[in-house]
């Protein structure tokens, strides 16, 4: 469908990082990590891929709600830019594109976020929703460009995924259901010390209910933390999060238990990325600790994490089944 040109909005949001143009390229350019980098991404996952281009879909929140779309998107490494266009917008879009792009030398470069947009008929009354939502959602993806491209850490020295496989010994929907029943493990649980669940049972985004999550939790030293989480929550399929507010020492963490049926077990797999703190390296993790150190601890923790709780999944399971 053409743009009317007279009803066409545009945005540009501009900043400068000390740092290579081909660090931030890369940062945008690989979305599985947006969850990690940037706060308004909840999920990203790469839907076709065909060396230049690709179709991606994103879970984000967005001015007080949350939503998912898909993009197509032109990467081009020589240029440094990335071309997008949101394949189907939902209302009160009626199209949306945009660019990102990065010049400059060695260590300074000069990153531009643009947009394009063109509002659906009758949804004028909405314009200025829309301006004020893109336009604090572009300034948080910029600030975390900038943030992450000018650590003097490389981004691999900070990030890592970690991926364990689970057999728990019941049918698919019990242990979903376990998982999904996050306001329950204060009494499953014996790591989990209290939890507030808050969910609009009756509302989809993208085939997912969404959950938010305030959790405090016991760590092995006998400390308690709190954590803030969104939760996309799949049925009989997987749970998707991503930390809001993420325990000291780490910068970022998303994750996902991803579930699939063997005849009367559940595999089940958790994964979590997340990247360390620089700052707080012998804070959290000990005097004279490494980044590598500091990574390695930060995994066994948040495995260990995963695995108490497959692990009182299974015996929960068991018990039930019993009776």
């Amino acid at each position: 469908m053409p743009i009317d040109s007279t009803t066409r909005h545009s945005a540009e949001h501009t900043a400068r990082y000390a740092g290579p143009a081909l660090r931030g390229y890369g940062l945008i350019a690989d979305v599985t990590r947006w969850p990690v980098l940037f706060p308004p991404c909840l999920a990203g996952e790469v839907l076709e891929s065909d060396r230049d281009s690709e179709r991606i879909r994103l879970w984000a929140v967005v001015g007080s709600g949350i939503r998912t779309w898909t993009s197509l998107r032109k990467l081009d490494e020589d240029r440094l830019r990335i071309d997008f266009r949101q394949e189907t917008p939902g209302p009160p879009l009626e199209w949306m594109s945009g660019h990102w792009a990065f010049e400059g030398s060695a260590d300074d470069t000069r990153l531009v976020l643009g947009h394009e947009w063109v509002l659906a008929a009758g949804a004028e009354d909405t314009g200025a929703t829309v301006a004020e939502a893109l336009d604090r959602n572009s300034e948080a993806e910029v600030e975390a460009v900038v943030r992450w491209a000018g650590h003097p850490e490389g981004l691999e020295e900070l990030l890592f995924t970690v991926r364990d496989a689970y057999v728990v010994r019941a049918p698919l929907p019990q242990v979903y259901d376990f998982l999904y029943r996050a306001d329950l493990w204060p009494s499953r649980v014996p790591h989990v010390v209290a939890l507030d669940l808050q969910e609009d049972s009756e509302v989809l985004v993208g085939g997912a209910h969404v959950q938010t999550l305030d959790m405090r939790t016991r760590s092995d030293d006998g400390s308690v933390h709190g954590t803030q989480s969104i939760r996309l929550c799949f049925p009989d399929e997987r749970i998707v999060y991503k930390q809001t507010t993420v325990p000291r020492g780490l910068l970022g963490h998303s994750g996902a238990w991803l579930l699939s049926e063997a005849g009367d077990e559940t595999h089940v797999t958790a994964v979590h990325q997340a990247a360390v703190d620089p700052a707080a390296l012998e804070e959290v993790f000990g005097p004279g600790v490494t980044l590598a150190a500091a990574r390695d601890r930060a995994a066994a923790l948040l495995a260990g994490n995963s695995r108490r709780t497959l692990e009182r999944c299974g015996t929960h399971l068991a018990a039930e089944a019993a009776r």
